[in-house]
């Protein structure tokens, strides 16, 4: 029995968030005496709780500050090459715990203002506690966000639509551009072809078809929800709002896919 069917053999029988309670555990014990190391040796780094960090990422504490900032560092880039960061609002969408907005005000070098949002109330609560220079607010697992029309010039959402339901994939994509200004950009990534591996017959079928897989039986928002997304697809979820400016495919590296990369831009407006 290989990992898919067993993954899924677990989700049948309701087992999947017990199985990945048991991985957390195995992570901590992994991984607990590289992050004391790095704990001891940053005392002046606030973390998040353990369980906060492993539900958005993974439970290793120098892989989510370091590897924040440099995918910080590597999103402030991609949005400079399409968009003016200089007075811009932006928005982490799906922030978790913060292991990549914390970095962004020093990154713009507070030229941008920097806001944040997730569903997980207890992340938003913690968030909004040691994390004083960015504007967090809590949404619900379905729209709307609390934020005026045409507000953002750039958002972000890194592996949020792979945790959700066909209706949420519509819902999502008119409240973001309902909320971004005219010109403004948004990059999501998503889980395309290099993914393919990870499925199983019937949904390789229905992915070619170009429709959304979707694996639930479990509480939708949480990382073991999961959804693919076939670039046709994800065209035509963005074509009533906006242009696809930038699409890189996802390639796997060291075993492992990556996810594609998205960038759009909606119409109407210009912005320098």
């Amino acid at each position: 029995m290989n990992k898919v069917q067993i993954s899924q053999l677990l989700r049948r029988f309701k087992l999947l968030h017990l199985g990945d309670n048991i991985r957390f555990r195995v992570q901590w014990f992994k991984n607990q005496k590289e992050n004391k190391q790095f704990r001891k040796g940053n005392p002046d780094i606030i973390l998040p709780p353990d369980y906060l960090m492993y539900e958005s990422f993974q439970l290793h504490y120098r892989k989510y500050y370091e590897g924040g900032r440099a995918t910080a560092r590597w999103l402030l880039q991609l949005f400079k090459a399409h968009q003016n960061i200089e007075g811009a609002n932006i928005l982490d969408w799906g922030c978790g715990p913060a292991r990549i907005v914390r970095h962004m005000p020093i990154l713009t070098k507070n030229q941008a203002t920097i806001y944040a949002t997730d569903y997980n109330a207890t992340t938003i609560e913690w968030c909004r506690q040691h994390l004083p220079e960015i504007n967090f607010s809590n949404n619900a697992l379905a729209p709307p966000l609390y934020y005026q029309n045409d507000f953002f010039h750039i958002m972000y959402g890194l592996s949020i639509f792979t945790h959700l339901s066909a209706p949420l994939h519509n819902a999502w994509m008119g409240e973001l551009m309902r909320i971004m200004q005219p010109n403004g950009i948004l990059l999501l990534t998503t889980q395309g072809d290099v993914f393919l591996e990870k499925m199983d017959e019937q949904e390789k079928e229905q992915y070619k078809k170009g429709e959304l897989v979707v694996r639930g039986n479990v509480q939708e928002g949480h990382r073991v929800y999961s959804a693919f997304q076939p670039p046709v697809f994800m065209r035509e979820l963005v074509a009533p709002f906006a242009e696809v400016v930038e699409f890189i495919p996802g390639k796997v590296v060291q075993g492992k896919p990556e996810q594609d990369l998205w960038v759009f831009r909606k119409r109407g407006g210009h912005r320098g």
